[in-house]
């Protein structure tokens, strides 16, 4: 496994302190992701004695309010966050096979290491264990890439990294099965939002936590041009009819479990493809039949 010393894609130091300036009012993405984790839940057939969530950004009463859990804690990198272990999610304290479940909304998309994370993540479990995760995919805010890098290509000589790279779906499956989950599945939504215009996308970044922290990012102020340049394209290319811009945001959702061997084993090369209700532990409903409580 590679350290994340070794791979430096992202300044998590500047991620650190970009989520402390956060504001509640501005996390309505994490706090939808933290509800589709607690939905996913309740579709398992399993209860979870200990639960730990990696990231606190978003609503937390989904998953405390859970029947599913019976003690939720939580890590965070942010000191002023809900109470709990204050660490960096490149290095968990965590100790091996100590976990029921691990939860993590919208927080790994910015780690170096994210292979070796993930591998982290599926020791702490207890065999059969499960982590359900949720980050931000390919698609997230490809409107506002292209936007900025048009910007820079006219008024500049050369691009600079704006917006950080999002893994797809594709990738993110190849991660789950190299880490070592089972019967990993992987699914993802598009979210689209509308804003007055750039700056008001901007700024709702700026108080998620999500602003660009690229390492090799430029420091300098590209100036009052450049965003003025941004702004236009974006708004030639990307507006609704009712002249407000439109952002994507891709979210990926991850699920897997620690390997245990009752679970069913991966099909020969040509079989059919499991159904999802093996990989979610709950129970098939045939054609014409109806759910019973």
């Amino acid at each position: 496994m590679s350290s994340a010393t070794d791979i430096h894609i992202f300044d998590r130091k500047a991620a650190a302190l970009k989520r402390a300036r956060i504001k509640k009012d501005h996390l309505f993405l994490f706090d939808w992701a933290q509800k589709q984790i607690a939905e996913r839940l309740d579709v398992v057939n399993r209860d979870f004695d200990l639960a730990l969530q990696l990231g606190t950004r978003g609503d937390q009463a989904p998953l405390l309010s859970s029947p599913k859990i019976k003690t939720l804690l939580s890590l965070d990198t942010n000191a002023d966050s809900t109470p709990g272990t204050i660490a960096d999610e490149e290095m968990l304290p965590l100790e091996t096979s100590s976990l029921d479940l691990v939860t993590s909304a919208l927080n790994l998309h910015s780690i170096n290491d994210l292979p070796g994370t993930l591998i982290q993540i599926r020791r702490a479990l207890k065999a059969d264990g499960l982590f359900v995760g949720a980050l931000l995919g390919g698609e997230t805010l490809h409107e506002l890439r292209d936007s900025l890098a048009q910007a820079e290509l006219k008024l500049k000589d050369g691009m600079s990294p704006r917006v950080f790279p999002f893994a797809d779906k594709q990738q993110m499956g190849a991660l789950m099965q190299r880490a070592g989950f089972a019967l990993p599945v992987i699914d993802s939504e598009i979210i689209t939002v509308t804003y007055e215009n750039i700056f008001k996308l901007m700024h709702d970044l700026r108080f998620m936590g999500e602003s660009n922290i690229i390492a090799e990012r430029s420091r300098t102020n590209p100036g009052k041009d450049f965003f003025m340049e941004a702004a236009r394209h974006y708004a030639q290319n990307y507006s609704e009819p009712d002249g407000r811009i439109r952002a994507s945001f891709e979210v990926i959702f991850l699920l897997g479990w620690a390997p245990h061997e009752s679970q069913q084993k991966p099909l020969a090369p040509g079989s059919a493809q499991k159904k999802l209700a093996d990989a979610l532990r709950t129970d098939e409903i045939k054609t014409g039949e109806k759910a019973t409580p």
